[in-house]
């Protein structure tokens, strides 16, 4: 069965005529009655019944006519959506992300661009901050999200917002932290950070403001395992402030001076500097703008 063959068959029903329908469909008649006498056979019944005057749809054809309508709708559906298509972009884009993807606005994110750009196909990578700069650096990404500021003059990026931070302790480390100097702090044991994550270089940068010089306890990579250890009662340590407000309303760990702000780091996202005018990262940063609402 072809999509020609249904065509002419509803041509003729609706116009009753075989010669009026083959002048409508720009065929001969011969071509009219060979494509219908050819439908007929495969589906094994008569379609129409001749008369003198022109024809007339048998009782299955009544039946069938809407089902062949049906599918001549969707084939130009199907054409129309083809031809929409094909100036739209067409790819894959390897996105770095970190942390906790709300965070992000990566589910909003990834929606927008599977709306608007069905043909682009979208990969994510998950790994610690400093990973993501570097693979976007080696071209391994196509952009990720960044936190902290961009060393590299072959990287462009777009601020997506600011993350404030505050310190965060044990629960039953608040009677002697929780008012404490910075002097106090520094005698205190702090959970170290992996040098490949922003919150290294952030807090880096708060000790060295405050001249603080402390025991750093283990190596730790993600704000998870931060989270844990402090709950755990082994040290200190700076978490982005959503995080350790939530996790300080039930107790599990306790905020210096109530959680006030210690220090701020952009939210970035990053992607290679010869690709700026690269119709897939112009599509990526139209879509970021959209999403974080930043004009």
């Amino acid at each position: 069965m072809e999509i020609y063959q249904l065509r002419t068959f509803v041509a003729v029903a609706l116009q009753g005529h075989l010669t009026q329908a083959a002048e409508l469909l720009h065929l001969s008649q011969p071509a009219v009655t060979a494509q219908i006498k050819a439908l007929e056979e495969e589906l094994g019944i008569a379609l129409f019944e001749r008369y003198p005057g022109g024809v007339q749809l048998t009782e299955a054809g009544k039946l069938l006519l809407p089902d062949a309508q049906r599918i001549l709708a969707l084939s130009r559906d199907m054409l129309h959506r083809a031809r929409g298509m094909s100036g739209e972009p067409k790819g894959k884009l390897r996105i770095g992300t970190i942390g906790v993807p709300g965070r992000l606005r990566l589910g909003p994110l990834l929606a927008r661009l599977r709306q608007r750009y069905p043909l682009i196909s979208v990969q994510t990578h998950h790994a610690i901050s400093g990973v993501v700069l570097n693979d976007v650096r080696k071209k391994v990404l196509d952009g990720g999200f960044y936190l902290g500021r961009n060393p590299y003059q072959n990287l462009n990026t777009m601020v997506l917002s600011e993350l404030r931070f505050c310190v965060a302790m044990p629960a039953d480390w608040a009677k002697v932290y929780a008012e404490a100097d910075w002097k106090a702090l520094g005698q205190a044991d702090w959970l170290g950070l992996s040098q490949f994550t922003s919150l290294s270089s952030i807090t880096q940068e708060l000790w060295r403001e405050h001249n603080v010089a402390p025991n750093k306890v283990g190596e730790f990579d993600e704000e998870a395992t931060l989270v844990e250890m402090l709950r755990a009662g082994i040290g200190l340590s700076i978490l982005a402030e959503r995080t350790a407000q939530r996790f300080a309303a039930d107790g599990s760990i306790a905020l210096w001076r109530g959680g006030e702000t210690v220090i701020a780091a952009p939210l970035q996202f990053v992607y290679p500097a010869e690709r700026e005018a690269d119709p897939l990262i112009c599509m990526l940063r139209d879509t970021l703008r959209e999403v974080w609402e930043l004009g």
